[in-house]
């Protein structure tokens, strides 16, 4: 059984090695509680294997029984050179606990096991391993410090004795690097003079200004101790093989001299850490040492002194350039601006071109850096870069602004910038080149910005719009079609062929009728009534017009506009059926008309016969043989009469005896095709004795 570690308070794990898997359980919840880093296993070849690939501070091992594992686990670290307490667990017996302790066991616990007991027992041997190694390291300090000082005193070979001192100091405080950095008086400027890590690190300048830690050690001269910076500039300092994005934890400690801060005493290692006591008393005691040391080789003099600084620089720039020296004539007729750079960034070589570019003299450009070119707003950009550099990371063509000055004009260039590291190995330098792309970039942004209009031009066109490649593969689908076939466009673009928007057949169809000239030309499709297929499989009629999409007299796809003809469809099924309701209408008005004026002239002639009627019945006899024949006259006429007053109803037309200006289908003069289209007025006189009128007349 095995459980992997927790988190530790000691430098190293636990190891248990139990056969009894309920008490190991409860042991290794008890570590787990108490935060003790541990492993288990159960028996002697697991521990062998375990202890093959890890160091261990101590073994709680089981010493019970006959086919107890732990003799055999003491007797393999015994046998080995690792420093291991064993407790072992013993049966409750003298015989026991004696054999345990002659085998060579440094403590035991008592059968049954109280889990308690053991992390007691544990932490104990932890606490006294801790204080060794504790009084072994100050020890060891104590030896050290006197050591590095006996061989300040002697300064017979300064190079030689600050390698050896950073690369003591490093071993004893456990970090990856120690450097030592000296800063000349009132300048920015200052050296590595020794490195832990790079034996001919010596003299590397760099520009303090860019590192305020090491500012504020210098002018407050207090020691600095950061546990954790994963991200921090002063990791490029040096140059070496370890990547400085690697160092986790720092230490700074100044070097002063008669109230003087001379430089720093500068340790980092790779791992988050707490650096102790001990150790920062070694590292400023050599601190303070390193100055003595200093000034007795005259090193202080020779910083100070400005024509030293200038001859040095100078000797390091004249070595830079002869190893680039081979490339100066493809430089100078090179159509890019081109650059060499030192490590801290400072221009060491300008072509032509680049002071054409930045509107430079070719000497001016030497006595700036390469961050000074350009726009303030770009400086920690730049810093990132010159951070890069020690790591092996040289970008490639990064956009930033320039200003230039010409006499009293100044304008805003933009440079496409690349870094390369050919040099960097061989001779610490850094080849830049750049070229004006004002002019392109702001191309790419009209083109952008057309672009953009484009897009809410096709997205608020009603119509929708699909384009795709020649092979089909849809490139562009508006929000129009998104409505049309239901799809999203994320739906379709570089997924969907441009035939699957179409019934079977109809996309060739539609292929083949834009290769004719039938249909608009050779390449072209308008007008076309046709249907697509929309997501849920149902037909919708459209209205397509297409294009090739041509690019240097090639196809490189097509385009198709398709307009929605379904409200168009509705709309022309509702005018058909409006058109024959009207017709319809036309025709029953027609005959209401007809038949208001046939009852309008049935009416007179009804009047008349039933006025003269009963004009006759009063003047006949009562016996008189024909008064039945008019009374059926009277009778027949009133019936003529309610027929035809209720043909009047259900016209547009009330029949009257004198209907006035009524305007009515004249019969007499539609049927006479002499008198054309004119019609007329009816308008007939009553009789002149309207007496005893019958119901016709109302």
């Amino acid at each position: 059984m095995r459980t992997e570690p927790t988190t530790i308070t000691a430098t190293e794990p636990v190891l248990v090695v139990l056969r009894d898997r309920a008490v190991a359980s409860a042991i290794a919840t008890a570590f787990e509680k108490a935060r003790i880093d541990h492993a288990v296993v159960d028996d002697a070849p697991a521990a062998v294997d375990w202890l093959h690939d890890h160091d261990v501070a101590i073994v709680v091992s089981d010493f019970t029984g006959n086919a107890a594992p732990g003799p055999d686990v003491l007797a393999l670290l015994r046998g080995g050179q690792q420093a291991t307490a064993c407790i072992a667990i013993v049966e409750d017996n003298d015989a026991s606990i004696a054999r345990a302790m002659d085998q060579g066991a440094d403590d035991f616990v008592r059968c049954p096991v109280r889990a308690a007991e053991v992390v007691a027992r544990v932490r104990e041997k932890l606490r006294h391993q801790g204080t060794a190694e504790e009084l072994a390291r100050r020890a060891e300090g104590a030896k050290v410090v006197l050591e590095l000082t006996q061989a300040l005193s002697s300064t017979l070979d300064l190079r030689s004795i600050l390698f050896t001192v950073v690369q003591r100091i490093a071993e004893v405080a456990r970090v990856e690097r120690c450097s030592i950095v000296l800063v000349q008086e009132d300048s920015a400027r200052g050296y590595v003079v020794a490195a832990s890590d790079n034996r001919d690190v010596y003299d590397l300048p760099i520009d303090v200004s860019l590192y305020p830690e090491i500012q504020r050690v210098l002018s407050s001269r207090q020691s600095l101790v950061i546990d954790d910076a994963s991200e921090h500039p002063l990791f490029e300092l040096v140059s070496g093989g370890v990547s400085a994005g690697g160092f986790r934890s720092l230490a700074l400690l100044p070097i002063v001299l008669e109230d003087r801060s001379m430089g720093v005493l500068f340790l980092r290692g790779r791992k988050p850490t707490t650096f102790r006591e001990h150790e920062m008393f070694l590292a400023r005691t050599v601190a303070n040492a390193t100055a003595i040391a200093l000034r007795n080789a005259h090193v202080l003099t020779s910083l100070k002194a400005e024509s030293h600084a200038h001859s040095v620089a100078r000797i390091a720039a004249e070595r830079r350039l002869s190893s680039v020296q081979k490339y100066f004539d493809f430089f100078h007729a090179a159509a890019d601006g081109l650059l060499v750079l030192d490590a801290g960034g400072r221009v060491l070589f300008a072509n032509a071109k680049a002071a054409e570019i930045t509107c430079r003299a070719p000497a001016d450009l030497h006595h700036l850096t390469f961050r000074e070119l350009f726009d303030p707003k770009y400086h920690d950009a730049i810093n990132e870069v010159y951070a890069g550099f020690s790591a092996g990371k040289f970008p490639q063509m990064v956009d930033l602004a320039i200003r230039r000055s010409m006499e009293t004009i100044c304008d805003r260039r933009v440079l496409q910038v690349s870094f390369s590291g050919a040099l960097w190995q061989e001779s610490n330098v850094v080849l830049v080149s750049f070229r004006d792309v004002t002019a392109d970039r702001g191309t790419a942004v009209e083109l952008q910005k057309t672009k953009e209009f484009l897009e809410r031009v096709i997205d608020s066109s009603a119509d929708a719009i699909v384009a795709a490649d020649n092979g089909g593969t849809i490139t562009l689908f508006s929000r129009a079609a998104e409505r049309l076939y239901g799809y999203r466009a994320d739906e379709v673009i570089g997924i969907k062929n441009a035939r699957d928007l179409y019934p079977e057949g109809i996309a060739h169809q539609v292929k083949k009728l834009m290769g004719s000239t039938e249909h608009g030309g050779a390449g072209r499709l308008e007008g076309y009534r046709t249907e697509v297929l929309g997501k849920d499989g149902k037909t919708v009629p459209v209205l397509l017009s297409a294009a090739m999409i041509v690019e240097n007299g090639t196809a490189v796809g097509s385009v198709g506009v398709f307009t929605d003809q379904r409200d168009k469809l509705v709309m022309e099924r509702k005018l058909v059926m409006a058109q024959e309701e009207l017709r319809t209408r036309e025709k029953q008005s027609f005959i209401a008309e007809l038949a208001g004026a046939a009852a309008h002239e049935l009416n007179q002639p009804l009047t008349s016969v039933s006025g003269y009627a009963q004009l006759i019945l009063r003047r006949l006899p009562s016996t008189s043989p024909l008064v039945g024949d008019v009374r059926v006259i009277l009778a027949e006429s009133e019936r003529m009469a309610d027929i035809v007053r209720k043909i009047g109803k259900i016209t547009r037309y009330e029949t009257k005896t004198y209907v006035g200006a009524a305007k009515i289908v004249d019969l007499d003069k539609a049927s006479d095709e002499e008198n054309g289209r004119k019609a007329l007025t009816s308008s007939r006189p009553p009789p002149s004795n309207t007496e005893g009128l019958g119901p016709a007349s109302r």
